[in-house]
């Protein structure tokens, strides 16, 4: 850890935590009760949890974090999946967390389910947050759509880098780890993971689309996930909620927060 604070009047803890070449900025509710740690879509913030974190109020531990190169984190070398699994384990040891629920919302709910199935006895239970769906979607003409897509976007990004909205990474980068996404999703890698998974899990599904998606191209994506809960009986559909992918954690909160309650009291 390379900087802290304690918030006036509260156990809040905010600050760094070093890891690798990076340092993550993380913010820990504290307290006695259940430790929930949130993963942020692949280039949002740990912001975006707020309205969750509100509605589950302070009764359980809230963990938050910055990826790296989003929010206040800091840059790093490595921006692959498997450095984002391992950061989880980074966080929850730098705030001497033995066990955690594992919330996930987009990329996040991939990283979720990945450390969710390799951690059983050290996942309460695992929630995903309109994510997480095996699914081929990648191809080669998909891949050129994410490449061109991330250079359009570019002068805008770079515009906004400053203020932390965007990651501090360049476009081409950030086309990468969208592809890499795009490999981890298909059916034969992600499959396996949530059939492995042995701990209470519950999907929070949105509807229509999301940004850079065409037609119904996320409707057929979420209807993957029918044959995973088929096949894992401790996974189950939570909810199926009216709001899109980009807005659920603002629009639709409280089914989320819902699906941490019911994860959550599995463990009473």
């Amino acid at each position: 850890m390379t900087k802290n604070s304690l918030s006036p009047n509260s156990s809040t803890w905010t600050g760094l935590v070093a890891v690798d070449d990076t340092a993550l900025a993380v913010t820990d509710t504290g307290g006695s009760g259940m430790a929930v740690v949130y993963l942020n879509g692949q280039f949002a913030t740990q912001g975006y949890w707020r309205k969750v974190i509100a509605d589950l109020g302070p009764g359980l531990r809230h963990i938050t974090f910055d990826e790296r190169a989003r929010g206040k984190s800091r840059t790093s070398a490595d921006y692959t999946f498997e450095t984002f699994v391992r950061d989880v384990d980074a966080v929850l040891a730098a705030r001497g967390v033995s066990r955690a629920l594992v919330v996930g919302w987009s990329y996040g709910a991939f990283v979720a389910a990945h450390w969710a199935a390799r951690n059983p006895g050290r996942a309460v239970g695992v929630v995903l947050v309109d994510g997480a769906q095996p699914f081929d979607w990648l191809d080669d003409a998909m891949e050129a759509r994410i490449r061109k897509l991330f250079k359009r976007l570019s002068p805008i990004t770079t515009l906004l880098r400053p203020t932390g909205l965007t990651p501090r990474m360049p476009a081409k980068q950030q086309a990468e780890c969208n592809i890499e996404l795009g490999r981890i999703s298909r059916q034969a890698e992600l499959g396996p993971v949530m059939d492995s998974i042995t701990v209470p899990g519950r999907y929070v599904l949105a509807s229509g689309s999301s940004l850079g998606s065409h037609g119904d191209e996320q409707e057929r994506i979420r209807a993957g996930v029918d044959a995973v809960v088929a096949r894992n009986a401790n996974l189950r559909i939570s909810a199926k909620v009216a709001s899109n992918h980009d807005r659920i954690l603002r629009k639709d909160f409280r089914a989320v927060a819902d699906a941490v309650r019911d994860v959550a009291s599995s463990e009473a």
